[in-house]
């Protein structure tokens, strides 16, 4: 009977503390912050990406590869139709979305992308996309190769597993996040800078020898970060965030959740310093996901709503 009592003991308490976490993350998820206009000059929206810009990366040449068309669970979506893969040429005069065409043997009716990366060859200066998809609500990372010559990318491999690792091996480097979202690299690939969305700051982790990453600090930005872009030329990083998680998830045409862009300069100072770079409450783009910097102009992106080029301060 004593044993009776003691396992219903510990079945009450593991109930209330994994109640307390579920209400603690919905109280994190549903952060809202009104905010004002804090335009930045110059502002364009970018015809012909209608459906989100979810997430964008420039090379270095001014080609910027986009995401559109994310059809996710709990999300709002407005498109009827596959997710595309768009180029935009920003040294062009004239700025103007192209879709890429994907090569056969792949999947188009099923593609759901959201988060994209690129990793160049060195040796041959290949152009490599690894992009998550969610077909039918599946999680895997689709590769591709991009032939700019054809405006197309050829679909090369995808990655299943259960934890999106490596086929081959599992390995948590790193297990202190309430939600990581967007990461990125430092530019001397040193540090990786994790958003941990839920936690309102970004995580600035030390990559060890054996692939271990190291908490060196956590930066408060006050809203919920989705990705990360980091600014070549002076480290500093750029988050399209979204300061209305609740307008996010509980979507009203009529009041839109806004979008704002953060940045941190000198992040492995004593003292970052964090600023709004730019601010809107969704009237112009709603649901920011993403600001990429490129030769003194940002290009920002949304989840589900439009993309906004800009000149940046």
């Amino acid at each position: 009977m004593g044993r009776l009592i003691a396992f219903g003991v510990i079945v009450a308490v593991l109930s209330a503390f994994i109640g307390y976490r579920i209400i603690e993350l919905q109280r994190r998820a549903l952060f809202n912050r009104e905010i004002g206009q804090n335009h930045l000059p110059n502002c364009e929206l970018l015809k012909g990406l209608e459906y989100g810009s979810e997430d964008i990366t420039i090379l270095p040449n001014g080609l910027a590869i986009i995401s559109t068309g994310l059809v996710y669970p709990g999300m709002p979506s407005f498109s009827d139709g596959p997710g595309k893969i768009f180029m935009l040429d920003l040294e062009a005069e004239k700025l103007k979305p192209v879709e890429l065409r994907i090569g056969r043997g792949f999947d188009i009716g099923s593609f759901n992308p959201h988060g994209i990366s690129i990793y160049t060859d060195e040796k041959d200066q290949s152009v490599y996309l690894f992009v998550v998809n969610h077909p039918e609500g599946k999680s895997q990372v689709e590769i591709f190769q991009f032939v700019q010559e054809e405006n197309s990318i050829m679909h090369l491999k995808t990655i299943r597993h259960e934890l999106l690792h490596s086929p081959k091996e599992v390995k948590v480097v790193a297990d202190i996040f309430y939600s990581a979202n967007g990461i990125n690299i430092s530019p001397d690939n040193k540090y990786v800078y994790v958003s941990d969305v839920l936690d309102h700051a970004i995580k600035v982790m030390e990559i060890q020898e054996n692939k271990a990453l190291h908490l060196v600090k956590s930066v408060p930005v006050g809203s919920l970060c989705d990705n990360i872009e980091v600014d070549g030329d002076t480290g500093d990083l750029l988050m399209g965030c979204h300061p209305n998680g609740a307008k996010f998830i509980m979507y009203n045409p009529e009041d839109p959740p806004g979008s704002e862009v953060i940045r941190i300069q000198n992040i492995h100072s004593e003292k970052p310093i964090v600023s709004q770079v730019f601010a809107d409450n969704g009237s112009l783009v709603s649901a920011s996901s993403v600001a990429t910097p490129y030769n003194g102009k940002l290009l920002i992106g949304s989840v589900f709503h439009k993309a906004l080029f800009c000149d940046l301060k």
